[in-house]
């Protein structure tokens, strides 16, 4: 990969085996990136990335105005979301292990009572991850069988730019924890997207008619996704 900057646009540029060019502007943040043919130079991905350069403004803006969860302070009675559902946090004070739980549209949050605020998010992060990952793994499964594809290792950490991602190389899947903050059903389309990278490696027509023929209603289920609140982040 190789950086190209375009005024005060920073853009990543991948080279692929593929005929024409692909630009694409990522949520959250608005990732730039184009991918390329092999045979294609420098100044010819500059050129095209300069002709499109209120198309990629317009998509960033619109990310940019993409409502942001408020900053948490992880204390009681705040407002949190699990898999679409907002509930709300109980901090109970106690001694023992820290714990966290789910209960009627609470979060359970055991803690002893001088523990700070950061290491309350991490308890609470964890406990995200774990969920993903439980929620996760039956999906992948699934989808593995119907797709024909084995995926190596599944990996679910906090992603800065992507909901997920595929190393066909490798078989690896990522998924971003943030998704078990939203409905179930963009964890389901996020895994069946990765999963489609190892039939086909890139957005290619085929890719998206894997999409199409397995999951019709993707590309609303993507739409939802990225109109949901964003994550802080300084949270």
């Amino acid at each position: 990969m190789q950086v190209v900057n375009v005024g005060d646009l920073t853009i990543d540029v991948i080279w692929k085996d593929i005929k024409n060019l692909h630009l694409s502007v990522h949520p959250p943040t608005g990732r730039i990136r184009i991918a390329a043919p092999h045979a294609l130079g420098l100044d010819a991905i500059r050129a095209f990335a300069i002709s499109r350069l209120r198309w990629i403004r317009k998509n960033q803006h619109k990310l940019a105005a993409q409502p942001r969860e408020a900053v948490r302070d992880y204390i009681d009675r705040e407002s949190h979301y699990v898999w679409g559902e907002r509930v709300l946090l109980r901090i109970v004070h106690q001694d023992g292990p820290p714990s966290v739980r789910q209960a009627h549209r609470s979060l359970v949050v055991c803690v002893p009572s001088q523990m700070a605020r950061d290491d309350r998010h991490s308890l609470i992060e964890a406990w995200y991850r774990e969920s993903l990952r439980h929620a996760a793994t039956p999906v992948v499964a699934r989808w593995e069988k119907q797709l024909g594809v084995s995926a190596n290792r599944l990996f679910i950490q906090r992603m800065k730019t992507k909901w997920g991602s595929c190393h066909p190389e490798s078989g690896n899947i990522r998924l971003n924890t943030e998704l078990a903050k939203k409905p179930p059903e963009c964890m389901e389309y996020v895994v069946l997207h990765e999963l489609a990278h190892l039939r086909e490696r890139t957005h290619t027509d085929g890719f998206y008619q894997l999409l199409d023929s397995h999951l019709p209603q993707w590309r609303d289920i993507r739409q939802m996704l990225n109109s949901l609140p964003l994550s802080t982040p300084a949270d």
